[in-house]
Parts: structure tokens; C-alpha cells; sequence
């Protein structure tokens, strides 16, 4: 028999840190009662001036992904971004997406008396967040990935993590949307507000021309809460903050 959890209502948190902090990020998610995540090696790329004259616009990230039941997800995030000052300019980034389905993960122990406890001091009724941001994701040949990055600057973004499809078996192949998966793929993800958002896609879309079969796809989810992002207004004042939960 299938393990689903779907009924539990499902979130997928994902945390963007430094090279070196995904390790933590997961001890601590352990010590909040997710039972575990994965760690994804990638590296970040922002619009930057001062930045581009030191070289230092490019830097190793880290991507830590962990699903668990909403509740217990989402206290989970509030308290991984205190934690590591996520809600600060240039110290990660960290957003939440809902699961429409999930297979093949147990909750543990540990994760069942954490989310027992969530569920009996929750308030009787809570209102949802409304949707302020968008991932965008791209998948483009090995190569092109700063040029996703270029095309959606131009649209007013301010930069993306850019994720290597590295370590698969010289025979095997993974696929998404029936494109192949390998190691000369690279994947795009810019975090935005999602009124810019279609903008965005829209040049990808047409600088990469993405229309053209094997040059790339491209989708979005949308995004339930986000936090260490630098909204557009934000850049235009100077602001070191921006969070929207």
C-alpha cells in the first residue's frame, strides 16, 4: 500500500544559506520535530555594482528542502529564520510552498508529539496568508543559467540561486515535464513578488526563447510565506529588510 500523506496538508520549506550553514539548518529543523531534509549544492547570483567590481557577485549556496505537516512547518520556519537571521539583507532566504500530495515519508515519533502539541495550542480559527510571492523556476542547458539570471534583471529582479543537476549514474536519467534531467542541465530559482512575476517569465520566455523545443522550460509556484528578500520598493530606498508572511 502507498504511504501518503496528503491528508496531513503539506508544506516544503526551502532555505537558501551560505555554503556550510545547510548542515545546521537541518540540526535545528531535527530539534523543532522535522524528522529530517536534503541539501542541494547551488550558487547565488545578484545585481550588484560594488559586488561585480570585487568578483563577489557569485557565491556558493546551499538549498536545504524539508517537507512536513503545515502546522508544524511553519513554526518550524518562523523559528530556523530568528534563528539564523534569515529576516536580514544578505543572510539567506527562506519561503514555504504548499504539497498537493506527498509519498513514501513516515512521520516519526518525534515529529507526531511535536505536531500533536502544535495542534492543541493552535487558535480555532487561523487566516490564511495571501499569496505575495512567487518561484520561479527555469531549467536550461549547463551554460545558460546567467543568462536566465540577465533576461530576468531586466525585468526587474534581483537576482536567483542557481542549481547544478549533478551526481546522477551515467545510465540513469531523471525527468520533469518529459525534459531530461542531467548533469548538463542547470536550474534557475528567483524568489519574487508576484506582481512582477508573469513580466519576468515573459522575458525568460522570450531572451532564452524557451519556445524552441530543448531550450528550456519554465514554472512557477506560488509561494506562502517568504523571508530575506529585498522587495522592489526596498531597492529603490535602500531598505535592509524585507519579509512577507
Amino acid at each position: 500500500m502507498i504511504s501518503d500523506m496528503s491528508h496531513h496538508n503539506v508544506t516544503l520549506l526551502c532555505f537558501i544559506v551560505n555554503n556550510g550553514l545547510g548542515s545546521r539548518v537541518l540540526r535545528q529543523a531535527r530539534r523543532l520535530g522535522i524528522s529530517g531534509g536534503t541539501v542541494l549544492l547551488g550558487h547565488g547570483s545578484v545585481n550588484s555594482q560594488t559586488l561585480d567590481m570585487f568578483s563577489l557577485c557569485d557565491t556558493r549556496k546551499e538549498i536545504v528542502l524539508m517537507i512536513a505537516p503545515k502546522p508544524l512547518a511553519m513554526q518550524a520556519l518562523k523559528a530556523l529564520v530568528v534563528k539564523f537571521k534569515l529576516d536580514r539583507r544578505d543572510c539567506g532566504i527562506a519561503f514555504a510552498v504548499a504539497v498537493s500530495r506527498l509519498i513514501g515519508k513516515h512521520q516519526n515519533p518525534t515529529e507526531e508529539k511535536a505536531l500533536a502539541q502544535l495542534e492543541r495550542d493552535r487558535p480555532e480559527e487561523e487566516k490564511e496568508d495571501e499569496t505575495m510571492y512567487q518561484a520561479i523556476y527555469t531549467i536550461v542547458d549547463r551554460g545558460r543559467a546567467e543568462q536566465v539570471i540577465e533576461a530576468a534583471s531586466h525585468a526587474g529582479a534581483a537576482g536567483g540561486t542557481i542549481i547544478n543537476a549533478r551526481g546522477s549514474g551515467i545510465h540513469e536519467t531523471s525527468r520533469l515535464f518529459a525534459m531530461e534531467i542531467e548533469p548538463e542541465k542547470e536550474m534557475v530559482l528567483i524568489l519574487i513578488e508576484k506582481a512582477l512575476s508573469q513580466t519576468i517569465v515573459d522575458t525568460i520566455y522570450a531572451e532564452l526563447e524557451i519556445e524552441k523545443a530543448g531550450n528550456g522550460i519554465i514554472f512557477v509556484l506560488d509561494v506562502a510565506s517568504a523571508y530575506g528578500l529585498v522587495s522592489s520598493e526596498d531597492r529603490l530606498t535602500g531598505s535592509s529588510r524585507s519579509d512577507a508572511t
